[in-house]
């Protein structure tokens, strides 16, 4: 888990600094925040510094701060880019590829044009390295002291600053910001908003403590939620528009305490399909008639773990539960793993063998919350389910889903070891759609927000005592 964190950047990892929310922005959506009232600034030096978090992969465009036809942006590829516009436009593409939805990346981009050496006017730094090789970089085709959009009087749409889209729409960004700078005037480099942990290695945030926000500049911390584009600088330069972003769309997954959430690239094989994953990774659709399967981004192998599975719109196959890592068995995929079957309450197994199934409780239907409480310490891992805060109890007294894990190879019969983690399961077959919460956030509507006993997650019912949310400060502790 450290070197995965490590070399991944999902740890959590705080020295004093910690950041307590995010904002959740949609593409299908149209969710931004500008800024329309933005007095005249500098067009010739600005820094842009911020957290994010991916959601969607391989669509072109997803802008992440633009303004008029300049931005910074992840194209279909899922390679970052800067676009600098003058009338022409130069690019500064970082080699790198940033595909990875379990992790936070810390992305800082420096423009300086008044800099003497062409290779000097654009800077970028990805988790505190910075940028030396690029697919594209005809930005040291620019003009020294040329001016850009960033820095012009907001006074046309074209002329906004923009978190979260373009001015042109329908180009947004899918996915988590957090601890959002922009400074007007200021050319920073990113060891002025983060550091390396001596102990982990890892590229944590730490605060700017500089002043160079100029006359355009702010700092989003998304802290209140009934005002997610306020300015925390001190400058006051409070976005005012929020386009399609209300308060539902402050989480507490965050670079310093990073939760779980389902994987959109994982796809089982050729034949179950992924389910579409949207809103955050905690939403799950499927409108076909054919199996599609998703799964989340951690899968714990010690401590005891709390999430729930909204059901939003439950029709012909739903099964929720949890998997354990795929194996080749005899030339098939094969998967270890315990479902909870909507339509008849039964409890099945998934392996390779054709697996089983028995009574388990009754089925669950649109409205219905199922809650997971999963016990990796116990020698035999166990899952107790609750329907609405009820325990599913059917043929076992203590709700436990676990069942017949083994799976059958040509070398024999084997238990696939804990150590591998279980992982949260959701399977659709037809019209299903799932709200996952494991804590950070969910589009489900939350009415009594109950956290676990160490404050984090936001539920709608209680964490049994001694479980927790599935997030990184936890797993340092229990994981």
């Amino acid at each position: 888990m450290e070197s995965l964190a490590r070399t991944a950047n999902r740890g959590s990892v705080s020295t004093g600094y910690d950041i307590d929310y995010s904002c959740k922005f949609e593409r299908a959506n149209n969710e931004q925040i500008f800024t329309s009232n933005a007095a005249a600034g500098n067009r010739k030096t600005w820094t842009f510094s911020a957290w994010i978090k991916r959601t969607e992969l391989s669509q072109d465009y997803h802008c992440i701060f633009s303004c008029g036809y300049s931005n910074i942006q992840i194209m279909a590829n899922d390679r970052p880019r800067l676009v600098l516009y003058d009338g022409t436009s130069y690019y500064a593409d970082p080699e790198m590829l940033m595909r990875d939805t379990a992790a936070w990346y810390h992305i800082v981009v420096q423009v300086d044009t008044t800099q003497s050496t062409a290779a000097d006017r654009v800077k970028w730094w990805i988790n505190g390295d910075r940028v030396t090789a690029f697919n594209n970089s005809t930005y040291t085709n620019m003009s020294q002291n040329d001016d850009f959009d960033f820095g012009q009087a907001g006074s046309g749409s074209g002329a906004w600053l923009r978190l979260g889209d373009f001015f042109g729409g329908s180009e947004g960004f899918s996915g988590y910001m957090s601890d959002v700078y922009y400074l007007n005037g200021t050319a920073e480099d990113a060891d002025a908003f983060g550091e390396t942990d001596s102990d982990s290695g890892i590229w944590i945030p730490k605060k700017y403590t500089g002043s160079g926000y100029g006359t355009q500049g702010f700092k989003y911390e998304f802290k209140d939620s009934s005002a997610l584009g306020t300015d925390t600088s001190g400058e006051g330069h409070n976005a005012n528009n929020l386009s399609n972003i209300t308060a539902a769309d402050q989480a507490t997954d965050t670079p310093t305490n990073n939760f779980c959430t389902l994987n959109p690239i994982f796809n089982v094989n050729s034949t179950v399909g992924n389910l579409t994953i949207s809103e955050g990774s905690t939403r799950a659709v499927n409108a076909e008639s054919a199996y599609k399967s998703a799964t989340s981004t951690i899968g714990p192998s010690n401590g005891k773990w709390y999430w729930e599975v909204n059901i939003t719109d439950r029709n012909t196959i739903t099964t929720i539960g949890v998997t354990m890592p795929y194996y080749w068995l005899n030339g098939d995929i094969a998967f270890s793993g315990t479902v909870y079957y909507g339509q008849t309450g039964q409890r099945h197994n998934n392996s390779v063998a054709g697996g089983g199934q028995d009574s388990f409780g009754n089925g669950y239907t649109d409205g219905d919350i199922i809650s997971f409480a999963l016990d990796m310490d116990a020698a035999t891992p166990t899952l107790a389910v609750r329907k609405n805060n009820s325990l599913v109890t059917g043929n076992n007294a203590a709700g436990n889903l676990m069942y017949d894990l083994s799976l059958t190879g040509s070398s024999g019969t084997f238990l696939p070891p804990k150590e591998d983690g279980y992982f949260a399961k959701l399977v659709g077959y037809g019209a299903n759609t799932f709200d996952i919460n494991f804590g950070g956030y969910t589009a489900a509507s939350i009415s009594s927000a109950a956290s676990d006993e160490n404050g984090y997650g936001t539920f709608e019912y209680a964490p049994p005592s001694g479980y927790y949310a599935i997030c990184t400060k936890n797993l340092a502790e229990y994981g």
